[in-house]
C-alpha cells in the first residue's frame, strides 16, 4: 500500500521564518514607543515609508525572479528589515531616503543573492550604510529630544517635511533639527573641546544621549525577550556588549577627555540595536557558538575604533557588514569536527 506522504523531513521545524520575525517585531515594539515618546511621532512616518517600499521591492523582485509571492511576502522578513532601517534614520529624513535604502536592502542585498536565507550581508545594514555614505547631510540631521525641543510637530507637519520639505510657519530646517550625541561628540572634539565640556550639552543624559539611553534600555529588554523565547542565543549580544566595555575602557582610562566611556558607547547610537537585533541575524552571521563570540567581539572592536578614530560618528553598520564578510571563514575555523573525523 502506498501512503500519500510528503518528502522528508516529516517533523516540521519548531520555528518558522514568520514566527521568528513576528517575535523580533514584538520585541521591537517597546523601543518604537520609546522612540515616539522622546523624538515624536515622525518615526511612524518613517516606518510607514520603509515598510511600504520594502514590500514594493519585495514583490517586484519576486516577480522578476519568477518566484511565487507566497510564502515570501508573508514571512515578515521584509517588514523586520524595514523596521530596523527606520529605527536608524532621522524622523524627518526625506521620503527618498527610505526608497533608496529599501532598494539596496531588499532588491540588492537580499534578492540579488537569492532571497531570504541566502543573503551574505545584513539587508537592513546594507540599506543604511548606502544612504549614510550617499546622503550624509539628511542622515545627520535629527530632532532633539522632546523635553528640550523648541518646536512640537504634528503628524501632518511630519508628512509635509518628509514629503515636501515644507516647514510650519516660523520654522526652518535649522530651527527644528539637532545633532545626535555621537555627532556632537565628534564635532566638539574636532573643534578642540574636551569631552567633559561637550557632555555639558543638554543633549546628553546620565550615560549616553538624552532619550537614547532609555531607548537602549527598551532594546535590551526586547533582546531579553528574544533570548527567553530562544529566537537568539546569548553569545553575540554578550560578546558585543562585554567586548565594547573591555575594549573601550583602556582608552577611557588613558584620556577621559578624548575617548567615550564604556557606558556612553553602549547607551549611544545603535550599539544595543545592533547587539540584539542586527548582529544576531542567523543568515549573515556565524553558526557555531565560538564563531558567534568572535563575530560579536569583532563588531564591538570595529565599532569602538570607528567611533574613536574614524570619520563616521557611529560605526555599527560598517562593523556588522565587515564581520559579515568574515563570517564564513570564522565558521570554517570554529565549527567542531564530527565525532570520529580525523584532522587533515
Amino acid at each position: 500500500m502506498k501512503f500519500n506522504t510528503a518528502t522528508a523531513p516529516h517533523i516540521p521545524a519548531s520555528k518558522s521564518v514568520q514566527k521568528v520575525m513576528l517575535w523580533v517585531w514584538i520585541a521591537l515594539i517597546p523601543a518604537i514607543f520609546a522612540h515616539m515618546f522622546y523624538f515624536g511621532i515622525g518615526i511612524v512616518v518613517q516606518l510607514f515609508l520603509a515598510i511600504t517600499f520594502a514590500y514594493l521591492f519585495e514583490i517586484v523582485s519576486l516577480k522578476l525572479r519568477g518566484q511565487p509571492l507566497q510564502p515570501f511576502v508573508y514571512d515578515l522578513s521584509a517588514m523586520v528589515t524595514a523596521i530596523l532601517f527606520a529605527l536608524c534614520i532621522s524622523p524627518i529624513a526625506p521620503w527618498w531616503i527610505s526608497c533608496v535604502g529599501m532598494f539596496f536592502a531588499i532588491a540588492v542585498a537580499k534578492h540579488l543573492y537569492g532571497g531570504v536565507g541566502h543573503n551574505v550581508f545584513n539587508p537592513a545594514m546594507v540599506g543604511f550604510a548606502v544612504v549614510l555614505v550617499a546622503f550624509p547631510q539628511p542622515m545627520s540631521a535629527w530632532l532633539p529630544p522632546m523635553e528640550i525641543a523648541l518646536h512640537d510637530l504634528s503628524l501632518m507637519d511630519y508628512f509635509k517635511v518628509v514629503f515636501l520639505q515644507q516647514f510650519p510657519e516660523n520654522m526652518n530646517y535649522d530651527s527644528i533639527t539637532s545633532a545626535t550625541p555621537l555627532i556632537a561628540v565628534q564635532t566638539g572634539l574636532q573643534q578642540g573641546f574636551a569631552l567633559s565640556e561637550v557632555r555639558t550639552d543638554v543633549l546628553f543624559g546620565d550615560f549616553g544621549g538624552l532619550g537614547w539611553e532609555w531607548i537602549g534600555n527598551w532594546l535590551f529588554l526586547g533582546g531579553i525577550l528574544l533570548l527567553y523565547k530562544r529566537i537568539i542565543t546569548w553569545h553575540v549580544p554578550a560578546a558585543v556588549i562585554l567586548t565594547t566595555i573591555a575594549f573601550s575602557l583602556p582608552f577611557y582610562w588613558f584620556d577621559a577627555d578624548r575617548f567615550l566611556s564604556p557606558m556612553q558607547h553602549i547607551f549611544s547610537g545603535g550599539l544595543m540595536l545592533g547587539a540584539f537585533f542586527i548582529a544576531t541575524d542567523p543568515v549573515s552571521g556565524c553558526s557555531s557558538n565560538r564563531g558567534k563570540l568572535i563575530f560579536g567581539a569583532g563588531i564591538a572592536i570595529i565599532t569602538v575604533l570607528i567611533r574613536d578614530f574614524g570619520a563616521f560618528p557611529d560605526g555599527i553598520a560598517f562593523a556588522v557588514l565587515l564581520m559579515n564578510m568574515g563570517a564564513p571563514l570564522i565558521d570554517r575555523l570554529t565549527i567542531p569536527k564530527p565525532y570520529g573525523q580525523k584532522d587533515s
